[in-house]
């Protein structure tokens, strides 16, 4: 725990105590959840991808376990007390395994590696798009859907998410940069 909070000291953020962790945690996760049902309502939430912002704050806030801890978390919650995103087919836990990676590298490029927001964000997208690739090959089979191409999503599933990843390129960088700036400060 000290070596992180030291990471995190040299990072430019301010040592978050744990009490903080969790707290911002929730206010993601709480967000995490909100963002999709009103973009849903809608009928933007696939061409918007809401519940990847809270998940992507999430690693470069509180680093990358809270972060993979996030990113598993909203898509559960958010099916059990929203039937969002479904069950069936499998969306939700690929929405977990992806989101999980989303989190866990945003927090490892930006804290462990001293990444710029940009690159750790990109990486980040990458690696999860390419999981949820992976997944969509080995796993809709399984449960007797069609296979997509594990490259789909960072090909042709793009096309449709590219207003939200506009927006995670603009919006997920000037947040963590106000944020920095905040901190210093104080």
């Amino acid at each position: 725990m000290a070596l992180l909070l030291e990471k995190v000291t040299r990072r430019g953020w301010y040592p978050l105590q744990l009490t903080s962790k969790i707290t911002i945690s929730g206010i993601l996760l709480a967000l995490g959840i909100l963002l999709p049902s009103v973009f849903h309502t809608f009928g933007m939430g696939i061409i918007f991808l809401p519940m990847h912002i809270p998940v992507l704050l999430g690693g470069f806030i509180v680093g990358p376990v809270y972060g993979a801890c996030i990113g598993l978390f909203i898509p559960l919650l958010s099916t059990l007390l929203t039937g969002m995103p479904p069950t069936m087919p499998p969306i939700a836990q690929m929405m977990m395994v992806e989101l999980t990676v989303y989190g866990l590298l945003t927090g490892f490029f930006y804290q462990n590696l001293r990444q710029g927001v940009f690159v750790s964000l990109i990486m980040a997208m990458l690696g999860g798009r390419i999981v949820y690739g992976i997944l969509g090959a080995l796993a809709l089979p399984l449960f007797g859907l069609p296979k997509i191409d594990f490259l789909y999503p960072i090909t042709t599933g793009l096309v449709t998410s590219i207003p939200g990843i506009l927006i995670q390129l603009i919006l997920i960088p000037v947040l963590v940069l106000a944020i920095e700036k905040r901190n210093h400060q104080f």
